[in-house]
């Protein structure tokens, strides 16, 4: 099968790429021959790990021309049409699986009509781009979020019924597709490394919220975090991720009970995830699945959270929901004199580990595909 990513699956440096990687290991195994297919930007390199899993391995450059914002495509589906991988794709029939609507362009080429063609949706784009437009302040960038979220959403009504499946990482984008009108979605649950829910129940007295740090819907929550929780309990909080904007920085550094750790390693980040006493995982999108939230659950110890962040995902038994600042600040104050028991992580086993299952994701993908 052909399997074309928006991006390079590897390094694995952030939670978007865990499905994208980990799908690759899980239908190798399977014995499945995939054809990869990657775009390359952002000093992206190729990478001979993925030769391990893959039959052969393409690499593509994205075209973000400034052009691509006069056409009426969506730019992350503008900058990913290209002709010398449409025309690789034609060399064969094997059935292509396209990684996010980034990658679908070909589903509008009639020469693809005939193809097995399937689409696996990370979000529903057009309400992830709508969001960051609500949270954005850069005239610039709120614009472009507009637009795009307008365009996304004239793209998925008009691609809706031409791939033969939309498989989606989250059961609540599957009631999405379903009420938009999409007829062929399926829900199959995220790749993941091969975690293992630990036994120890020692913890460190912080409580911690990590993330992307330079994406604006993540700067929202961190500044709500800080006016509404961080400031009024007294305990330490650290706040991990990539690239923290500078309003993040300017609340750290004057407040004695925050610290900022800026772009850790994966160990790093892993360890700060194991030792915290709560992990605080609030959010407000609406699609997909939060990677950091089943890094927590895993890795971690009690989990915060809001239930919109685990609507619809079976999850809200593993955790301690709070959808108020008030509700938060009383759960956490509650939460830091109390251990995490062994009790707690054998739930979180038998859940996790029957929801979250490589091989038998792997196999659902399989049998939809070939059916």
């Amino acid at each position: 099968m052909h399997i074309i990513c928006f991006t390079v699956p590897y390094p694995i440096t952030y939670g978007g790429v865990f499905d994208l990687y980990y799908k690759l290991e899980a239908l190798y195994k399977q014995g499945i021959h995939i054809h990869l297919h990657c775009f390359v930007y952002n000093k992206m390199q190729e990478q001979n790990e993925l030769t391990k899993y893959c039959t052969t391995v393409n690499y593509y450059k994205r075209n973000k021309s400034f052009l691509g914002l006069l056409n009426n495509l969506p730019f992350i589906v503008f900058s990913r049409k290209n002709k010398i991988l449409l025309n690789n794709l034609l060399k064969n029939d094997y059935p292509i699986l396209m990684e996010g609507i980034h990658c679908s362009y070909l589903v509008t080429d009639k020469r693809f009509t005939d193809r097995k063609k399937f689409i696996r949706l990370h979000n529903i784009e057009s309400v992830y781009y709508a969001e960051l437009a609500k949270a954005e302040k850069s005239f610039f960038k709120k614009w472009y979020y507009k637009r795009e979220s307008r365009l996304l959403k004239k793209y998925e009504d008009l691609i809706k019924n031409k791939a033969d499946n939309f498989i989606c990482v989250a059961q609540k984008d599957e009631e999405t597709l379903l009420k938009f009108g999409f007829t062929n979605a399926t829900y199959v649950p995220v790749f993941l490394p091969n975690w293992q829910i630990k036994n120890s129940i020692e913890s460190e007295k912080y409580c911690l919220y990590h993330g992307d740090l330079s994406v604006v819907t993540n700067e929202g929550v961190v500044l709500w975090l800080y006016e509404n929780i961080f400031k009024k309990i007294n305990t330490q909080f650290i706040i991990a991720g990539k690239n923290p904007t500078q309003k993040i920085k300017s609340i750290t550094n004057n407040s004695p009970n925050i610290k900022l750790i800026a772009n850790p390693s994966e160990d790093e980040m892993q360890k700060l995830i194991a030792d915290a006493h709560i992990n605080i995982i609030y959010a407000e999108s609406i699609t997909g699945i939060k990677l950091k939230l089943l890094n927590a659950l895993f890795n971690g110890k009690h989990c915060v959270t809001n239930a919109l962040t685990i609507a619809k995902t079976n999850l809200d038994v593993l955790c301690k929901i709070a959808d108020t600042a008030e509700e938060m600040r009383n759960m956490i104050e509650t939460l830091l004199t109390q251990p995490f028991t062994n009790e707690e992580r054998k739930l979180r086993k038998e859940i996790l580990q029957e929801i979250f299952n490589n091989e038998k994701s792997a196999q659902k993908l399989n049998s939809t595909i070939w059916r």
